[in-house]
């Protein structure tokens, strides 16, 4: 965990992981260009759309009161998330936003938890983290539909796939459904839920 200036290119601290990795930025805003850096933040998820490998992104705020805005975006390495970060393109829109943000916290992570998790920061206005119970619930959604579509399908291209013994055939869902849930199921599944995600508790009334 870092803190950076918003215009360095570099932009994150340097990862190398095999796997999909997900970036996650709080971002602090100044209070008197909300409205530019709203269309600044979706100006570069726009453009890191474009970038091959990309999986997926989303920002969210505390509430409407907050300067600090909860980012994420993912990629399907390593390699393709630094061709990203150190672009041309990237390095000019951080610098078209520097005057608009405050300052900034950069996280990566691998895996689904990247998809939950806000980054560890002092700061009284950083997002609210999803519950575990909300967690669960998300990958539960993702995974049941994903997993009955898979068996129907292998009944389906694979004859006497019902007579498959156990452990080859939860060898190949596994195989299957893994990278399927990480590339494709989860990050959909959270971009849909993410308002109920990072809904905070009501507070108590008295």
């Amino acid at each position: 965990m870092s803190s950076v200036p918003p215009g360095n290119a570099a932009g994150a601290p340097q990862a190398r992981p095999t796997s999909s990795v997900t970036v996650s930025v709080t971002r602090r805003v100044e209070p008197t260009r909300i409205q530019e850096a709203t269309h600044w933040a979706q100006q570069g998820m726009d453009l890191a759309s474009s970038f091959p490998g990309f999986l997926g992104s989303g920002w969210v705020r505390a509430n409407a009161d907050s300067l600090s805005w909860h980012m994420l975006y993912r990629f399907a390495t390593a390699e393709l998330l630094d061709a990203w970060e150190g672009s041309p393109e990237r390095a000019h829109w951080l610098i078209d936003g520097h005057d608009l943000i405050l300052d900034a916290l950069v996280e990566k992570r691998t895996g689904i938890e990247g998809w939950f998790e806000a980054p560890q920061t002092d700061d009284v206005d950083a997002p609210f983290q999803p519950p575990r119970w909300k967690q669960a619930v998300s990958i539960g959604l993702g995974f049941l539909p994903s997993n009955v579509a898979f068996t129907l399908l292998a009944v389906w291209l694979i004859p006497g796939w019902g007579s498959v013994p156990l452990f080859p055939k939860i060898l190949i869902t596994t195989l299957v459904m893994a990278p399927a849930m990480t590339f494709l199921v989860m990050p959909w599944v959270t971009r849909a839920l993410r308002p109920w995600l990072y809904r905070g508790p009501k507070p108590r009334g008295g």
